[in-house]
């Protein structure tokens, strides 16, 4: 029956994987590289189908409860008087959208805690390297001991191992998009409370997070490099150097915002990349989440495409009473539509123009009613999506 399944990765779609597999009552482990549960990250948003995942888990109060309830973004220049912004609040209300914003630790936090008790979780370890047969997979974890599962998923991330060890490397299939993004925490006094106050310079832009329900903020940056960056994406000091020189002799409050974000020690740095592979299974292995079709973290998809496709792939599980094959197969057909969808729709030209002129036009359409009619637009031309599956006994006792 295809019992005892590896996830590889305590994010999103790790922990999402492991609470509908338990629920169907198999046996699911989740091992994942870091200490402890990463408190860190950006704003992620639940919207879509991720939405009803949410709510048919029991979890959708506490997503609410925990909200950014950041009204919108504010662009600025460099004395610090704003200069244009766009009112994501209004444009919700006015569009109905329900469309929950979320720090990307609160979402892990919670998923960890309502699955903390069924699942079992392996803190400070890795897969180092599998074999597997027809019977299962035999896995060496990094601590140097050796498990025997059934099946194995990643759910680890763009740079993922899963996928390095079952299909190659991720040149193969991760794509640049010719920038780099940064996050890490930052001066409140910075920005604006519930905004998002955004600087640019040509090909750059940096900014402070504020959201409305933590006391906190964070630093945001992202930058333009034509050609991707040598560096060890592991290696934070290096990774904080590069964004060092990025930025330096930015005026507005750039450098209060470096000092801030090189000292903190969960700063994140990477590539914006997309992941695309023509199939995300092989064998007894399969991927899932940003392993599998990452659309960049500019998306706003990462969240959504993780919680409906780990709900979709348990759910296939147990549809095919384990049978790996069957589900991987029908979990792929389910979901590769909405990923690839998501991946055209990227709009990094609203947050980092190129030039100056592009800079002013972003501006001057920010000013302007358009923005909320192109979100409106956006969302009545949007492909319809069929109505989210329910799986066997979620059928009974999925929560009200």
């Amino acid at each position: 029956m295809n019992e005892r399944i590896l996830i590889s990765g305590a994010g999103i779609a790790g922990p999402t994987l492991a609470y509908w597999l338990a629920r169907y009552g198999f046996r699911a482990t989740v091992v994942e590289r870091a200490p402890r549960l990463r408190e860190g990250g950006n704003g992620v948003d639940v919207r879509g189908q991720a939405v009803e995942v949410a709510e048919r888990m029991g979890i959708m109060p506490r997503i609410r409860a925990a909200a950014t309830d950041v009204t919108g973004m504010s662009f600025v220049n460099a004395a610090g008087h704003r200069v244009a912004r766009v009112d994501m609040h209004a444009i919700r209300r006015k569009y109905a959208s329900g469309d929950i914003e979320i720090m990307r630790g609160d979402l892990t936090a919670i998923l960890h805690d309502v699955t903390k008790d069924d699942v079992e979780y392996l803190f400070g370890d890795s897969i180092q390297a599998f074999d597997q047969d027809a019977d299962g997979v035999t896995v060496a974890f990094e601590g140097g001991k050796a498990q025997r599962f059934d099946l194995v998923i990643g759910a680890d991330g763009v740079h993922s191992t899963v996928r390095y060890l079952a299909f190659g490397p991720e040149s193969q299939f991760v794509r640049y998009l010719g920038h780099y993004g940064a996050f890490a925490d930052g001066d409140p006094a910075l920005g604006d409370d519930r905004w998002v106050t955004l600087y640019n310079e040509p090909g750059k832009v940096a900014g402070v997070y504020r959201s409305g329900n933590h006391p906190g903020a964070k630093a945001l940056w992202l930058f333009r490099s034509r050609e991707p960056l040598e560096y060890d994406y592991r290696d934070m000091g290096q990774q904080k150097r590069l964004l060092s020189e990025a930025f330096a002799g930015l005026s507005w409050r750039v450098p209060e915002l470096l000092t801030a974000s090189v000292a903190d020690p969960d700063f994140y740095f990477d590539a914006l990349s997309q992941v695309r592979m023509p199939s995300w299974s092989s064998g007894r292995v399969a991927l899932v989440g940003d392993a599998a079709h990452c659309a960049s973290p500019v998306s706003g998809a990462g969240a959504m495409l993780g919680l409906i496709g780990a709900y979709r792939l348990a759910g296939e599980f147990a549809a095919a009473r384990g049978d790996h094959r069957v589900a991987f197969r029908r979990y792929e057909e389910g979901h590769r539509e909405l990923s690839e969808r998501t991946q055209s729709d990227l709009f990094l030209g609203l947050v980092a123009p190129k030039s100056r002129i592009g800079i002013w036009a972003r501006n001057t359409m920010a000013r302007l009613p358009l923005l909320g009619v192109m979100a409106g637009l956006e969302q009545r031309l949007q492909p319809k999506t069929g109505p989210l599956p329910v799986y066997g006994s979620e059928r009974d006792e999925a929560p009200t």
